[in-house]
């Protein structure tokens, strides 16, 4: 069920547009079926006018209640999912080489390729990693730290990505703003070592996604 929870995740913002639409609609046939229950005269057609009412207004709860299950799976049950659900795709290792090449004595004295050390869609104030920092080298449970304050605050995640894929993958998530804090914790054991983006985003009170912010980190684990 994991990858259902996510796709619907990645499209609810379609599918909030579709449920507000279908809720308008429902609204007009209530609003209509109960002016005519109103107007009507004779005992039958006040009959028809108020089962016109009454699937209405199931209709009108029905899409309620599809708004809250997507809401609900957005904010609770995706952030919930353990990581290994879409670590499907392999992390490309940047420092294979082809075998036979050079022997691996030679290999090991390879330099390391630089960690990429940039980060963007960051606001001071707003939304913020402050650690671990751009192009760090992680191992271990590390502790993610930063700002995630905006108005009409709804909740936070954290994600991270192999580099040069959009498999984003979300670690935890939380509930309350934070001011140049602790956002949460990273087992990095449970990735494979490489290079990964790491990205905080911010939810508003009504589902709408902040531009992330975006930086790249190395995973080196024994």
């Amino acid at each position: 069920m994991g990858p259902l929870y996510r796709s619907l995740d990645s499209y609810s913002p379609l599918i909030y547009i579709v449920l507000a639409i279908m809720g308008l609609y429902a609204f007009r046939r209530m609003w209509l079926s109960w002016r005519e229950w109103h107007n009507s005269v004779y005992t039958l057609e006040r009959e028809f006018a108020l089962r016109r009412l009454g699937g209405a207004t199931a209709f009108g709860f029905l899409v309620l209640l599809m708004f809250f299950v997507q809401f609900y799976i957005g904010a609770f049950v995706v952030p919930s999912l353990p990581a290994i659900d879409v670590m499907t795709t392999p992390t490309l290792d940047l420092l294979a080489v082809p075998p036979g090449t050079i022997s691996p004595d030679d290999v090991l004295a390879l330099e390391t390729p630089e960690v990429q050390s940039g980060m963007s869609g960051c606001v001071p104030g707003q939304i913020m990693l402050t650690g671990p920092r751009p192009g760090e080298v992680l191992s271990g449970t590390v502790t993610l730290t930063g700002t995630a304050n905006i108005p009409n605050f709804g909740f936070y995640k954290y994600e991270i990505a192999p580099l040069g894929t959009g498999n984003w993958t979300t670690i935890s998530a939380g509930a309350s703003t934070v001011n140049d804090g602790e956002l949460g914790k990273w087992d990095t054991s449970a990735s494979t070592n490489g290079d990964y983006f790491l990205q905080l985003v911010i939810l508003d009170n009504v589902g709408q996604t902040l531009e992330p912010c975006v930086i790249a980190v190395r995973v080196t684990n024994q």
